[in-house]
């Protein structure tokens, strides 16, 4: 079985981004203390330390849209042909999260066919929302339905919430304010039909689904309640989030995967390092706990088990 991983929580920061975000008011993103060193240098070395194959690459929060469509669009085309090139550079190595410009529908669109038919990208991220608009709002339906078209993978990450400027208490946002930002946008993904609109759609949800394998069974309950019975989707609330990916980003071990493992099947958890969000110190804690924890699945370890599902994922990134 295998003993590398494939990486689908991985974050790059080019010094022209940090530029531009910075000087668009994010000198602390996110209520962090500041942005996080990176380089390809670096980030390749973490890998081989860790046996990491491959690294899906993707742009965090506060994501490529700072107010302005226009320079929305051509930040989202610098960073997506930057991370191509990446690809290109070291073949096998690197995979591609397209940004978008949401939510400018229409850049959206535009970036979505540019960065699949001309870039080759793996599959696009989206953060859970933008400017206010969550990812289950009706303007967004022209994207899902052709990221649906594409059968596309869609990795999600949060951002700070609509209101956090009380919500937080003063404390960095990806604390809890991310982990409940999830929980949020994926539940509205569920309320409003989306997931059941797009069936062809593979949706990863980072740091083990946040607060959503508590929160479940309570989703489902109000779904029933909420909705009438013509709108009610089926599957349910709890079986659609049993058909989501997960990522192991964050302290995975020892208490958020036995929750997570309670919602899905271990087939649909992949590995995810955080990396440069999370610092190496404690990206290399987080793998050593995975190293060490016991498979749920006889005869393989956590390495093989993600990255076999990982490679149904992403039949592309085979080795």
């Amino acid at each position: 079985m295998s003993s590398v991983l494939i990486d689908v929580h991985a974050h790059l920061l080019p010094d022209f981004y940090v530029q531009e975000a910075t000087a668009a008011g994010h000198a602390h993103p996110d209520g962090m203390g500041g942005w996080p060193s990176w380089s390809v240098r670096a980030h390749l070395e973490l890998m081989d330390r860790h046996g990491i194959a491959t690294a899906m690459l993707s742009m965090s929060s506060p994501g490529v849209h700072f107010g302005d469509d226009r320079a929305a669009r051509l930040l989202t085309r610098r960073v997506n042909e930057f991370t191509s090139g990446l690809t290109r550079e070291h073949p096998g190595r690197f995979g591609t999260f397209a940004s978008l410009p949401l939510p400018d529908v229409d850049g959206a669109l535009e970036e979505i066919a540019f960065a699949f038919d001309t870039l080759g990208a793996d599959g696009v991220a989206l953060l859970t929302h933008t400017h206010g608009v969550y990812l289950g709002d009706a303007r967004l339906e022209p994207v899902f339905a052709e990221l649906d078209r594409r059968r596309a993978v869609v990795f999600l990450h949060p951002t700070s919430p609509v209101g956090w400027e009380r919500s937080a208490l003063g404390r960095p946002r990806p604390m809890t304010e991310y982990i409940f930002d999830t929980a949020r946008s994926v539940t509205d993904l569920l309320m409003r039909g989306v997931l059941t609109r797009h069936p062809n759609l593979r949706v990863i949800v980072p740091h083990c689904g946040g607060a959503l394998p508590v929160l479940a069974d309570r989703v489902d309950e109000f779904m029933r309640l909420l909705l009438p019975p013509q709108e009610q989707p089926l599957p349910g609330g709890v079986q659609q989030l049993r058909g989501l990916y997960y990522d192991t980003a964050g302290p995975a071990f020892p208490r958020q995967v036995p929750a997570l493992l309670n919602l899905v099947e271990p087939d649909h958890v992949l590995f995810g390092s955080d990396y440069c969000w999370t610092l190496p110190a404690l990206a290399e804690a987080h793998i050593a706990a995975i190293d060490a924890a016991e498979s749920p699945v006889e005869g393989t370890t956590w390495r093989s088990l993600t990255t076999a599902n990982a490679e149904r994922l992403f039949p592309g990134r085979s080795r």
